[in-house]
C-alpha cells in the first residue's frame, strides 16, 4: 500500500518538534505540500529546510503563530486562509501546564480552553469551506488517552481534550456527507520533548529520578517502550489518505497497548 498525497495541501500545528514534526515529515514524504505552524521562526526556517521534497511541484512553508495568544493567533490564521486552502488539517498545539484539580483556578482553565479548544475550532471552521466545496477533506486532531481515562497531574488537558473529542464527533456527523473525515488520535507516551519536560517536573516534586520515571512509564506499556514520532506520522498519513475515506468520527488510541490496561 503506497500512500500518495501529491498535490494535497496540509497544515500541521506545533510542527517543529516532537509529534508535530513526525507528522509533518511523514506527510511530506507522501508528497503533500506542508505548512507548519509554530511560534519560533528560527526553528521553523530550519525545520522547513529539512522537510522531504519528492516532487518538483512540492513546496513547504511555515506560519509564525503562538497558540497561547488566541486573539493574535485568530488574526494570523484568518490572514493565512485568505490566500490559502488546505486539504489536510492536523490540529496540534503545545500542551497546557501540568497540575492537579485543586491547584487550578478558573483562569487556568480559560487559558487551556483557548489553547486546546478555541484554536482547534477556529482553524477547522476556516478550513472547512474549501473542503466542502471540493467534496473532500481530512481533519485529524492530536489528542490524548486522557479522553478515555484522566491522567494524574494533567487536569487541564484531561478536561479540555474531552470537550474537543465531543465537538469533533458532533461535527464529523455533519460533514460526512461532503466526504470530509474527522478523527482524533489518543496519544500515549511518546519519546518527545513534552514528555521529558513532564518527567522532569514530576522528578522535582517527588525526588524520583527522570530515568526511574521513564522506566516506570515504559513498564506500564505492553510494548515496553515509548512511541516514536515517525510512528505517529504513519497513522496520520493513513488517515489523510484515500485509504481512510470511510473512517470518521473515531478516537483511535496510539499507545503501544496502554489503553487496554486501564
Amino acid at each position: 500500500m503506497k500512500i500518495d498525497l501529491l498535490s494535497k495541501n496540509a497544515l500541521v500545528g506545533a510542527g517543529t518538534q516532537g509529534i508535530g514534526a513526525g507528522i509533518a515529515i511523514e506527510l511530506a514524504k507522501c508528497g503533500a505540500n506542508v505548512t507548519v505552524i509554530s511560534r519560533n521562526e528560527s526553528k521553523l526556517k530550519d525545520f522547513i529546510s529539512l522537510l522531504p521534497v519528492i516532487s518538483d511541484h512540492q513546496k513547504h512553508q511555515y506560519l509564525v503563530a503562538d497558540f497561547l495568544k488566541f486573539n493574535d493567533y485568530k488574526a494570523i490564521i484568518h490572514d493565512f486562509f485568505r490566500t490559502n486552502s488546505v486539504d489536510i488539517l492536523v490540529n496540534n498545539t503545545n500542551g497546557p501546564d501540568a497540575g492537579m484539580a485543586l491547584e487550578k483556578n478558573v483562569e487556568d482553565f480559560q487559558v487551556a480552553f483557548d489553547l486546546l479548544f478555541k484554536t482547534v475550532v477556529e482553524t477547522t471552521s476556516l478550513a472547512l469551506p474549501h473542503m466542502i466545496k471540493q467534496k473532500n477533506g481530512r481533519i485529524i486532531n492530536v489528542s490524548s488517552l486522557s479522553v478515555k481515562e484522566p491522567i494524574s497531574n494533567l487536569v487541564l488537558s484531561n478536561s479540555i481534550r474531552s470537550a474537543v473529542a465531543a465537538w469533533a464527533k458532533s461535527l464529523s456527523s455533519e460533514v460526512a456527507q461532503h466526504n470530509i473525515t474527522i478523527n482524533n488520535i489518543l496519544t500515549g507516551y511518546f519519546d518527545t520533548e513534552r514528555i521529558q519536560q513532564l518527567m522532569e517536573g514530576e522528578s522535582q516534586r517527588s525526588t524520583i529520578s527522570v530515568e526511574e520515571l521513564r522506566k516506570a512509564r515504559e513498564s506500564k506499556i505492553p510494548m515496553k517502550r515509548l512511541g516514536k514520532p515517525e510512528e505517529y506520522g504513519h497513522l496520520v498519513a493513513f488517515l489523510a489518505s484515500e485509504y481512510a475515506a470511510y473512517l470518521t468520527g473515531t478516537s483511535i488510541p496510539l499507545d503501544g497497548g496502554l489503553a487496554n490496561v486501564y
